[in-house]
């Protein structure tokens, strides 16, 4: 739970830079539906009806939906933000498969938040001296923050990273836009207005500058008509 105050701080941030979250729908990601299938099954498989009877096979479906989670980060490390979460997503990924399938946590750590071990299956276990200890969860975060937890260093490292993305996100600009966006920027800073400045009362349509072409309809009279021919007298 501790990737939502990342996400929170990238849309705050992401607001004070001026962004907005229209910049979301500019936002290209390469197979986001692998991301989206790999976090469902974690989602179910971490429900207390499932987690009690998952067992051995829980471990190895947490594992596949993680490096499938893993896999659609590493295609997208264009996007900023992208290569801190890849780093996070790997060093948990390497604590995990190196105990077992589960993530150990620091039994001091989980006292200080109140976590208790339990008999069903989870993604975190506590154990005292687990392999790759310095990837594990050792940081207990304070018990009076909401969704306290014990998280690892690759969770900080993936909280960062998304928040940079999300504000990343919503600096984004349509790109039609873009140019416009640049042109005023320049004008702003030449000190004059922009070329679409238009004074009040007009349409937009038509610029005051331009002459306006009137075609009038001619008088009937000057409509050329072609001449009656008249026969010159015939001599006597």
């Amino acid at each position: 739970m501790v990737v939502l105050y990342g996400l929170l701080a990238g849309l705050l941030v992401g607001h004070v830079r001026g962004g907005s979250l229209a910049g979301f729908g500019d936002l290209r990601l390469t197979r986001p539906e692998v991301a989206v299938c790999g976090l469902a099954v974690q989602v179910v498989l971490f429900l207390p009806v499932v987690a009690e009877h998952a067992g051995a096979v829980g471990m190895a479906v947490y594992v596949a939906s993680t490096l499938a989670v893993l896999s659609f980060v590493l295609v997208n490390l264009r996007v900023p933000g992208m290569p801190l979460i890849a780093l996070g997503a790997g060093a948990n990924l390497a604590a995990i498969l190196a105990n077992g399938g589960v993530m150990p946590v620091d039994p001091v750590a989980a006292a200080a938040v109140g976590h208790a071990p339990t008999l069903s299956f989870t993604n975190a276990v506590i154990q005292a001296d687990p392999q790759l200890r310095p990837l594990t969860d050792l940081i207990a975060l304070p018990a009076w923050l909401p969704f306290s937890n014990v998280v690892s260093m690759g969770d900080v490292a993936i909280t960062v990273g998304l928040a940079f993305a999300v504000q990343a996100a919503m600096s984004l600009r349509p790109a039609a836009a873009a140019p416009r966006h640049r042109a005023a920027l320049a004008h702003r800073c030449a000190g004059t207005p922009p070329s679409n400045d238009r004074p009040q009362g007009t349409s937009g349509l038509l610029s005051p500058r331009q002459p306006i072409t009137r075609f009038e309809s001619a008088p009937q009279d000057a409509i050329a008509r072609p001449t009656d021919t008249v026969d010159p007298p015939q001599g006597r």
